[in-house]
């Protein structure tokens, strides 16, 4: 693979800060590139049997992203060289995250976002996940993750097959969040799934399934939202049985290597120690389901219906502060994501600045 380098950069004036994700095809890692904040995905770490793969991945996202160069909601290309790429951070939380009930002028956006991708030839091909859709600070659509992009020359049948899908899991996410605001077209196309996904989901996605997560000890919800779509919940209700806990909000963070682990936000109406609930979880839920972190705080901070606020929580535990400054303008409810943040347990960045990979 030739070395490339849109900007005069090299691999070792990267600074890392905080861990992004963590999986058999790379690592990513948000830092410094000079002046610029910037994510990394290096393959470096990567085990000897998924080079390969992770080496085509790789290749598939350096040429989308440089394809997409005039686009500014798709991470911009900084630099790349033979096993590391750089790309500009942008600043917001994934959708499912964000949750953006109601919001049609957010997939009125996205939607236009997608219809420029494809005109450029670009075909994302992973918008089933909610993670790859981000919602800015400023409220707009933005793309991340283009490891299964491909790019097409010309608008061909499999273009067309690819963008028909690229479209359709959008909408899927639009009837999630604002089903009303669907249009009969729109239903028609979210009711008809081409012939090659009917038949990658009759046969094909079952093998997909059984190597990726079993061989790979790898999904489509990037582990850590798997073990939080698998215990999250559970794990908030049994904090909740405890005499305790009077609220808790379980939120999920990479660990610098590889898998996720689960971080326990708890208001409590007495004095109870992090071990005690850790313990009182395992007895029930076992060692998957046994937060990592617990954070005892003072009020956590919570929506106009009074739930948590799971996207500032959520960049809490993933230590991205800077996003958080920037995630929320109500001053209550920012005073309380600022005590949290201060207090809190995943200090993944102190670790990058003292020297550890």
């Amino acid at each position: 693979m030739p070395e490339r380098s849109p900007l005069p950069a090299t691999d070792s004036a990267f600074e890392a800060d905080t861990v992004l994700k963590s999986d058999v095809f790379s690592r990513v890692t948000l830092g410094r590139l000079g002046d610029e904040t910037v994510v990394e995905r290096d393959v470096r770490p990567t085990p000897l049997w998924s080079k390969p793969l992770a080496y085509y991945l790789f290749w598939r996202e350096r040429r989308a992203l440089e394809r997409l160069s005039d686009l500014d909601y798709v991470p911009r290309l900084v630099g790349t060289g033979q096993r590391r790429l750089y790309r500009s951070w942008l600043s917001g939380v994934p959708l499912h995250i964000a949750e953006p009930h109601g919001e049609t002028a957010f997939f009125r956006e996205a939607k236009r976002c997608l219809y420029a991708l494809h005109r450029r030839g670009v075909v994302h091909n992973d918008l089933a996940k909610q993670q790859n859709w981000l919602r800015l600070s400023d409220g707009r659509p933005a793309l991340i993750d283009f490891q299964l992009a491909s790019v097409h020359p010309r608008r061909g049948k499999l273009y067309r097959v690819l963008a028909y899908e690229d479209l359709r899991h959008l909408l899927k996410h639009k009837k999630r969040y604002c089903s009303d605001a669907l249009t009969a077209r729109e239903r028609r196309i979210l009711a008809t799934k081409s012939l090659p996904t009917r038949l990658w989901m009759a046969t094909g996605k079952r093998v997909y399934n059984s190597v990726t997560r079993g061989l790979f000890s790898w999904s489509d919800g990037e582990g850590g939202h798997d073990r939080l779509k698998d215990y999250g919940a559970k794990v908030e209700e049994r904090l909740q049985a405890h005499p305790a806990v009077r609220r808790s909000a379980v939120a999920s963070y990479p660990y610098p290597r590889h898998g996720a682990g689960l971080y326990a936000f708890v208001e409590t109406d007495a004095a109870v120690e992090p071990a005690e609930l850790q313990a009182w979880c395992r007895e029930e839920l076992a060692g998957p389901g046994t937060p990592d972190l617990v954070q005892i705080v003072e009020a956590l901070p919570v929506d106009a219906s009074g739930k948590p606020r799971r996207d500032l929580l959520t960049l809490i535990a993933r230590n991205l502060l800077d996003d958080l400054e920037a995630a929320d303008k109500e001053p209550v409810q920012a005073e309380a994501a600022r005590r949290i943040a201060a207090e809190r347990l995943n200090l993944s960045d102190r670790t990058f600045s003292a020297g550890a990979a």
